[in-house]
This record gives C-alpha cells, sequence and structure tokens, in this order.
C-alpha cells in the first residue's frame, strides 16, 4: 500500500490498548512523537512510486525490477506487522517504536547512498521491517497514552495528520526529485525521525500489555509468511520477465504457495495465540470486509505505481506534476470520511461499502479513456482528473465505513486482533498487485502505444476487482442495530454493528 491511501484500520488499533498510563505527563509530546515516527512509514509508502523514473535511469535499472523498489518495502511491512504490535505489546511499546524509528534512520540513510539497486533494495527491506515495527507500536502508545474522549482526540489528530502526509508525499517527493534527487526523499527523513526519537525517549511513558506476558511469540508463523510472500512476489514478477530462469519461477511460485498454506494451517491451530486471528473469518462480515480490503487495495496499489510513471515517463510531466495528479485522492478521503463514519454508525457498512466500491470501479473504467500524448478528451484535464475525482468520491464512501464495520463485526476483546489483521491485508493486498506489474513493465524501451495499452488492461483489471469488492460487502456483510460503545473511541457515535 501506499501513504496516499492509508491501510483503513490503523487508527483503530490504538483503540484495543490497555488502560491509559497514569503518569503520561507530556500528551503533546506524546501525540507528536506518535505523528511525526508513523509520518516516516506513511511518506516513504508513497514518495518512491513518484522518483522511479528517475531512480531507474540513475542506476540503470531495467522496468522490469522497478516494482521492487515498492515491493522491497510491503513485503516486510505487510509480512510483520503483526509481529511488530505483538512485541511492543510485550516488551514495552515505546522500546520497540524507538528501535523501529532508529532502524528506519540507517536504512534511509543506505537507501540514499545506494550506489546499486541491490543496495537501495536492501535499504527499502529494512525500512520496511522498521515500519512494522513503528507504525503499530506509535498507534499502541496513542491507545495506552490517553483516555476517554481525549483518547478519540489523540487519534483523529494522528488521522487527521496522516491524511496530510499522505496528500504532501507524493508532491514533497515529485519537487525533492525534479529539484534535489531522488536521494533526497530519503535523507528528509533523518531530522523528523531524529525527532521522533528524541521526544519518545524524554516525555513517552513505557507501557506494556499485561495480557501479552507469558504468551509465545509466533516466531514461526512470521518465518513462514514472510518467506512465503517473498517467493510468492518474485515468482509472480519474474513470471513476466524474461530475463528469469524459466525452471525457477514455477518452483517458487508453487514453494510460495505451499509455505502460506502451512502458515494459514498453522494459525488455525495456534487460534488465539496466532499471528494472525484467522478464527474470525467465521464471521460471515468480517469474512465480507476482509475480501473486500484485499481486493479494493489491491486495486488501487497498481494504480497508484502505474499513473505517475505514465504522467511521467510517458506523457513528460514532471515529478512534481505527477504527484500532484494524485492529490484528489487523499483530499476526498479526509474531506469524507467523517461524515460517513457517522453515517455507518447509524445505518452499517454494507451500503457505503458496496456502493463506494462500485464507484471506484467505474472510476476505473473512466481511466480507459486516457491518452497520454494530452489529445482528444483523454489528456489530463478532460481524462486523468475525472477518473482520479470518481476513485476518490469512491474512497471517500469506504475508507471510514471500512474501520467502522471491521470493528463492529468482531466482539470488543478481538477488535485490536481484527484491526490488525485488517491493516496487513490492505498492505499484502497492494503488494501482490505491484508484484504483478512486472507484466506491465516488461518492455525496456517504453513506447506510448503498447504501455497505454498495458496500462489500460491494469485499469479494466482494477475494475474488476473493485466491482468484486463491492459484491463482497453486499452479499456478506450483514447490518442491525449496535451496543453503545462500538466506535466510540473513534469518535463515531455508536449506533450500528454487523451482525455475526
Amino acid at each position: 500500500m501506499t501513504a496516499a491511501v492509508p491501510a483503513p484500520c490503523d487508527p483503530a488499533v490504538a483503540t484495543a490498548a490497555a488502560a491509559p498510563c497514569r503518569n503520561n505527563r507530556h500528551p503533546t509530546a506524546t501525540l507528536a512523537a506518535c505523528i511525526l515516527g508513523s509520518s516516516l512509514a506513511f511518506v516513504d509508502g508513497s514518495v518512491v512510486n513518484v522518483a522511479l523514473p528517475a531512480l531507474g535511469h540513475d542506476l540503470g535499472a531495467a522496468l522490469a525490477d522497478l516494482s521492487w523498489t515498492i515491493n522491497a518495502y510491503l513485503l516486510p511491512l505487510g509480512a510483520l506487522i503483526l509481529l511488530g504490535g505483538a512485541m511492543g505489546d510485550r516488551y514495552g511499546r515505546r522500546r520497540l517504536f524507538v528501535a523501529g524509528t532508529g532502524l528506519f534512520l540507517v536504512a534511509s540513510l543506505l537507501s540514499a547512498a545506494a550506489p546499486t539497486l541491490g543496495v537501495l533494495l536492501l535499504g527499502r527491506t529494512l525500512q520496511g521491517a522498521a515500519a512494522a515495527a513503528l507504525m503499530p507500536n506509535s498507534l499502541a502508545l496513542l491507545g495506552a497514552g490517553f483516555g476517554g474522549e481525549a483518547r478519540g482526540r489523540a487519534i483523529g489528530t494522528w488521522a487527521g495528520f496522516g491524511a496530510l502526509a499522505g496528500a504532501l508525499g507524493p508532491l514533497l517527493g515529485g519537487w525533492l526529485v525534479d529539484t534535489v534527487g531522488w536521494r533526497a526523499i530519503f535523507l528528509v527523513n533523518l531530522p523528523v525521525g531524529m525527532a521522533a526519537i528524541g521526544l519518545a525517549s524524554a516525555f513517552v511513558p513505557e507501557s506494556r500489555d499485561e495480557r501479552a506476558h507469558g504468551r509465545p511469540l509466533d516466531w514461526i508463523g512470521a518465518a513462514a509468511v514472510t518467506l512465503g510472500l517473498a517467493l510468492l512476489t518474485w515468482g509472480l514478477t519474474a513470471a513476466a520477465d524474461p530475463r528469469a530462469p524459466a525452471a525457477l519461477t514455477p518452483a517458487a511460485l508453487a514453494l510460495g504457495t505451499a509455505l502460506l498454506a502451512a502458515f494459514l494451517g498453522w494459525q488455525v491451530r495456534r487460534g488465539e495465540d496466532a499471528l494472525m486471528p484467522l478464527f474470525l473469518m467465521r464471521t460471515p462480515s468480517f469474512a465480507g470486509v476482509t475480501l473486500l480490503t484485499f481486493l479494493l487495495y489491491a486495486a488501487l496499489g497498481g494504480l497508484l505505481v502505474l499513473l505517475p510513471f505514465l504522467l511521467i515517463r510517458i506523457a513528460g510531466y514532471s515529478a512534481v506534476q505527477a504527484g500532484a495528479a494524485l492529490l484528489p485522492l487523499p483530499l476526498l478521503i479526509g474531506t469524507g470520511s467523517r461524515g460517513m463514519g457517522q453515517l455507518t454508525a447509524r445505518i452499517g457498512g454494507r451500503w457505503p461499502l458496496g456502493l463506494g466500491s462500485l464507484i471506484v470501479a467505474a472510476g476505473f473504467l473512466l481511466f480507459l479513456r486516457v491518452d497520454p500524448a494530452g489529445t482528444g478528451t483523454g489528456g489530463y484535464w478532460p481524462g486523468v482528473l475525472p477518473a482520479t475525482l470518481v476513485v476518490g468520491m469512491g474512497l471517500a464512501l469506504t475508507v471510514a465505513p471500512l474501520t467502522t464495520t471491521v470493528m463492529a463485526s468482531v466482539g470488543p476483546a478481538h477488535v485490536g486482533a481484527a484491526s490488525g489483521f485488517n491493516s496487513a491485508v490492505a498492505r499484502i493486498g497492494g503488494l501482490i498487485a505491484t508484484a504483478l506489474l512486472g507484466f506491465v513493465f516488461v518492455e525496456q524501451q517504453v513506447s506510448i502505444a503498447s504501455f497505454t495499452a498495458r496500462f489500460q488492461l491494469a485499469a479494466l483489471i482494477g475494475a474488476m476487482l473493485a466491482a468484486a469488492a463491492g459484491l463482497s460487502a453486499l452479499t456478506l456483510i450483514r447490518t442491525a442495530p449496535a451496543p453503545a460503545g462500538t466506535a466510540a473511541s473513534l469518535g463515531i457515535p455508536p449506533a450500528s454493528r454487523d451482525r455475526r
């Protein structure tokens, strides 16, 4: 996933924290540290999208390899974010937050200094692993550091700054690429991360979840899902690359699939102690919203990589212009989410999620009109902008209802597990979609006609995925009145929940 469209259930993770710390004497510093730390993960999830043409040219990277600069970040983040949260609950949330932020800064330095694509991919992988530690623990620190209405305000402020980071990330990244160079997008992390570490170390109290004491961490599950996703991602990327060894591609796909199947079986066996609580899938509404999340965020993951590349490499836009082209998405989500959250609390998530996803599908279909040469009805104003606006309006209808529906589809004891599960699924959906972009980046010498045809095919597939997401909501999610307090900590009036 990218920061332009944050994972929907990230804020809900904070609501599941235990009782707030009584010794939090510096709530403003706590909030600032959490915002600064998580902003690193938000911005670096999207900023590379507008830098792909520049870093590919500078490092001499083949087009088929460029998607790995995205996947190298998403893979450890999606696979390890649940483990990072569990480690913070057990060993200390501030400790994991500071360690994750420190590792992120080291990885940013490595990425900025990378002489080759291989070194850059190592840095991006370390960034993803660091984000898997700092992201869930920044939210857990918020949940533990505030209580009552103050917690809701803190989470709302955090989410607002996250939306702002998502909006400005591609724009700032494009400006840096155009004026300084792509390496600068990693160097700007240093002052932000050092400020987060300083504030957390000086002012944020340590907190743990006493319920996690004595519960074993699922290292086997973490290793299996990480290796399985890595092999599957490599196999999907290599399938479109004529340079890849023909015999290794099916072997990687088969072994990766087998490892993921073994991981699922292991999770079922571990029950309540599972890294990914699959027992929640027995609830039809949770199964429906999980399927919707995977399909919708897979579609978006492909779009948010392809559209900037199309505008920069094919249409001749500057990086900052391409970043600005993505602005409607986070702006529409930010302006529409509060009202949709309140509406969903009254009527439930079925219709907002279903209709919103279908509107996203319509927006993807409008991308079939895009003409990267900028002529006729397919230039930016008549072609790209209307399609982006329709996708953004659909997302504005779905993001807040998605969070509310996940929280309402499970019991109070499982809200944290369900929210973390959903956030991981969103990122894994984006990972799989980006791996398949090798079929779009198959040519080293890009022609307008061939890339446009493949972009349009990807848009059509995205429309099908979004439509399937809408149908999963309409057929599986069930609505009924909710008991008081279901979504109060997110500032949403309690009036609805899904019937299990």
